[in-house]
């Protein structure tokens, strides 16, 4: 069944091969998609709750010496391997393609692994004309790797459905701090610079208000650039792994429509939490 078209945010649970082709084509301004890079292992984030005893046992020292113990509340997440990533990611890609309006832009999310292979698989899809940005988020988190640079970036690669013709407000875009301001005056310091496309930006902070506990969730910050500069109010936007529900979140914030999919039923258990009332799950 096609989706209908009216005014609805909508989750899906289901695998997006099967859902996809059901939604109907240029009906989406912006996609924007985090795929499972392709690690070989499988994606987990614990939770867990911290009490303090004074018995002097538990697991965990904080300050002063103090003890803590700690316990797991809840533990999420999904097996990220696939033989064939090219083959499975491919009908996907294909499918994007035909759901994006002609001003549509595609967002795809991918880390070292299979970046280089993605680019030309998009090539072949989109065409080497409507590739847009290579988009890099840097960050400063995680493990430290003795024998080799420590990997702290991800990829994101811009496709737009017709080249020349895209959606770009700039000015909508959120502008950041001059790394010199005393260098461009105190007017252009006040306004702020926009966004190249080297995104420095931190993790999910593991205290902070926009963590759920899904694994690999992604920054409120990063997806809202994205859905600024290439949607408007009212547009439909969609992502096809959604995980965490962060792109609906955002959408929602900035007075998008969205719709979700994801084949994990603790995703959508996430989402169901996260997202606004009203919103309609299938």
């Amino acid at each position: 069944m096609s989706e209908p078209v009216v005014d609805i945010d909508r989750v899906v649970l289901g695998d997006c091969a099967d859902v996809l082709p059901t939604l109907p084509g240029a009906s989406c301004q912006l996609i924007y998609v985090d795929p499972p890079f392709n690690t070989g292992r499988r994606q987990q984030r614990r939770t867990i709750s911290t009490t303090g005893v004074d018995d002097g046992t538990g697991d965990r020292t904080g300050f002063g010496g103090r003890r803590y113990a700690t316990a797991e509340i809840s533990r999420r997440g999904y097996l990220d391997v696939h033989d064939d990533y090219l083959g499975w990611l491919e009908p996907l890609m294909r499918e994007a393609y035909r759901l994006l309006t002609a001003s549509g832009t595609l967002y795809l999310h991918i880390d070292y692994r299979e970046a280089h292979y993605v680019k030309l698989l998009l090539d072949a899809v989109f065409g080497r004309d409507a590739f847009l940005n290579e988009v890099i988020w840097a960050y400063d988190f995680g493990g430290r790797a003795r024998d080799r640079w420590p990997a702290k970036h991800d990829t994101i690669f811009v496709y737009v459905r017709t080249p020349g013709a895209h959606l770009f407000d700039q000015d909508a875009v959120e502008r950041i701090p001059y790394l010199a301001p005393g260098l461009v005056g105190p007017e252009k310091a006040a306004r702020g610079k926009l966004p190249t496309d080297v995104w420095w930006h931190t993790i999910v902070a593991t205290n902070g208000r926009e963590k759920t506990g899904y694994p690999n969730q992604k920054p409120e910050g990063i997806v809202r650039r994205i859905v600024s500069a290439s949607s408007r109010p009212g547009d439909r936007v969609l992502d096809f792994f959604a995980g965490s529900g962060t792109t609906g979140a955002v959408a929602a914030q900035l007075g998008r429509r969205f719709t979700l999919i994801d084949s994990n039923p603790e995703a959508i258990e996430v989402m169901r939490a996260r997202l606004p009332a009203g919103t309609t799950f299938a």
